[in-house]
């Protein structure tokens, strides 16, 4: 018997690593791959075998983001490459989710000032995409809220530096959803910001943006 469940839980571990296409090339890419491997070995393990992985839907999938500035604001969208939300006995475990920060754009703007914005967005001195081309988010603790809504920390990953964020999710059969902010600088993001340079004025730009996700299963 428990030999048994030992190889589902490879096989499950397998597939799960397979679907985020972990080959290395992306090892390269993203130093802390080991750890989230390990993490979802251990979240296979404790997952009954009542779980669910439940895999979402990346084309149906959004995140949307806002940014400000003292001026004014820009908002527009970064695409899911993959991600899952691990359920046990029908209450969220776990979850972990990839974006392809390559597919970063704003949508207030048209033409060549958008083109200008996102190539301004994806340069080194903001995203660095063509180095980072993509940002992770592993779940590392999550506490029910109330009925179907949770508290959850996790560990998110921008230009290869990682720190924790907070939120609420919402879930429902087959959707999830979560707003929350994030500040750029603490991942070495301060083009702009008041915050490092205190005489750029009405030149400044927010130090947090924020993220409102939708997740589609």
């Amino acid at each position: 018997m428990l030999h048994s469940i030992t190889k589902k839980l490879e096989n499950q571990t397998k597939n799960y690593l397979s679907h985020f296409n972990i080959n290395n090339q992306n090892l390269k890419q993203m130093k802390n791959l080991k750890s989230i491997a390990l993490a979802l070995v251990v979240a296979f393990a404790t997952v009954s075998v009542s779980g669910q992985v439940k895999k979402i839907d990346a084309a149906k999938s959004s995140i949307n983001w806002l940014g400000k500035k003292v001026t004014g604001q820009h908002n527009g969208t970064v695409n899911f490459k993959t991600g899952s939300l691990v359920f046990n006995k029908k209450k969220l475990f776990s979850g972990y989710f990839l974006v392809d920060m390559t597919s970063l754009t704003a949508t207030d703007l048209q033409g060549e000032y958008q083109g200008k914005l996102n190539g301004h967005l994806k340069a080194d001195d903001f995203f660095g995409t063509e180095k980072f081309p993509t940002a992770t988010l592993n779940f590392k603790k999550v506490v029910a809220k109330s009925a179907n809504v949770y508290t959850v920390t996790g560990d998110l990953t921008i230009k290869g530096i990682t720190k924790p964020v907070t939120f609420d999710l919402t879930t429902t059969a087959n959707s999830a959803s979560a707003k929350f902010m994030v500040d750029r600088t603490k991942y070495d993001i301060k083009y702009g910001s008041g915050t490092f340079f205190t005489s750029i004025g009405d030149k400044a730009i927010a130090d947090e943006f924020e993220l409102d996700v939708n997740l589609k299963f």
